[in-house]
């Protein structure tokens, strides 16, 4: 390789890494728009939730249960509920993750910690709750706590 094409590779190779970067950060929702995703996804029939994501300002990810044997995995769109991708699966685990009001009570918890914005929520099957956003400096927020207690049990800030 010549000097010269060094010189133009090693900038050039910056310029895609900052916009791969720029790309993988998640997007947030003002936490006061929760009802709106929430009605949305009543809407859709969700019972349990065991992923709910901002894609982008617009647009929204939800995993979750339609009842006991039908699992959902869509993309609709925030301004108008549009369902723009859709996912289901029939399983005979049976349904399992968070009600409506554990969403709720989590997000009440991560208000308490400062979470203005949020990125994502999710639990897993011991019934940890994590919920990823923004507080109103716009620093990350990281919030982690138990399903029925919704006491939280870490905090991390970035």
């Amino acid at each position: 390789m010549t000097t010269m094409t060094k010189m133009l590779t090693i900038p050039a190779t910056a310029v895609l890494l900052t916009a791969a970067m720029g790309s993988a950060q998640a997007d947030s929702l003002a936490m006061d728009r929760l009802d709106e995703v929430l009605g949305h996804a009543a809407d859709y029939g969700f019972t349990h939730f065991e992923e709910i994501g901002i894609k982008s300002r617009n647009r929204a990810e939800i995993e979750g249960w339609l009842d006991d044997e039908w699992f959902a995995d869509i993309e609709f769109s925030l301004d108008n509920g549009e369902t723009l991708q859709e996912e289901r699966e029939r399983l005979i685990s049976g349904a399992w993750g968070m009600s409506e009001e554990d969403v709720r009570q989590a997000f009440e918890a991560a208000r308490q910690e400062g979470m203005t914005e949020f990125e994502e929520i999710d639990i897993d099957r011991s019934g940890m709750i994590d919920i990823e956003g923004r507080d109103e400096n716009g620093r990350e927020l990281e919030i982690s706590l138990r399903q029925g207690s919704f006491e939280v049990t870490e905090v991390d800030r970035d």
